[in-house]
């Protein structure tokens, strides 16, 4: 058995946080408060002193520095990492018998990182994304799984991205990790071909008020638990 923990949005407050055992950690992004050189570095220092053999993260509209910071400083930084640590973007790597895909970019919001209109300008980054997959990480999530947010007038929307629901019902991984929406955080969907996971860790008020959660993967059977 191959166990998975997930984590997203924890907005520099990850100081502390409770991380079950297991062996591959998973944040799949906005783990900056400021989106600073500074943040990155905390963050990756933290994330290497767990004891997961793997662990792994991508980037999130908060993360500023891994798109405007200097191509060339961000590469070295990438190749300072403790081991064992994997960042990916656009990219891909297998542990443990698993295939995983980690791609940041999310619809445009506000002036953040990773930002893509609809279309062809998102698509072009989820047609990266290999048909073997088995375990799928962005940022944002698909259209209506765990994507609902609050709108000013009281009422509740899905706000995923609907080019990135298409491929993945396409594809269908057996997993897909995401946050971003912090509403949602904290809920899975599963259904017949992918089980879906909002990991978020902090709530709409960038308040701690999630948990981790904790995959179970044997003989190609995904159980979701959300630890307590």
């Amino acid at each position: 058995m191959t166990r998975i923990v997930a984590i997203s949005d924890t907005h520099g407050q990850h100081f502390g946080l409770q991380i079950p055992d297991g062996d591959i950690l998973i944040h799949c992004g906005d783990f900056s408060k400021h989106g600073t050189f500074m943040d990155a570095l905390k963050f990756v220092n933290w994330f290497g002193t767990h004891p997961h053999k793997h662990k792994i993260f991508i980037a999130g509209n908060h993360d500023l520095y891994f798109e405007q910071g200097n191509p060339a400083d961000v590469d070295q930084f990438l190749k300072t990492m403790p081991a064992g640590v994997h960042y990916l973007q656009d990219s891909g790597i297998e542990l443990e018998g698993l295939k995983f895909w980690g791609s940041p970019v999310q619809p445009r919001f506000f002036n953040w990182a990773f930002n893509r209109d609809p279309g062809s300008d998102i698509q072009k980054h989820w047609d990266l994304i290999p048909k073997n997959t088995d375990v799928l990480i962005t940022h944002g999530p698909p259209f209506k799984k765990c994507d609902t947010a609050p709108r000013e007038n009281g009422f509740y929307k899905s706000v995923g991205c609907a080019d990135l629901l298409k491929t993945v019902e396409k594809i269908c991984p057996k997993l897909h990790l995401f946050g971003h929406i912090h509403f949602s955080g904290g809920t899975s969907a599963i259904e017949t071909k992918t089980k879906y996971v909002n990991a978020s860790i902090c709530d709409e008020n960038y308040l701690v008020n999630n948990k981790p959660f904790i995959i179970e993967v044997e003989n190609k059977n995904y159980n979701i638990i959300y630890y307590s």
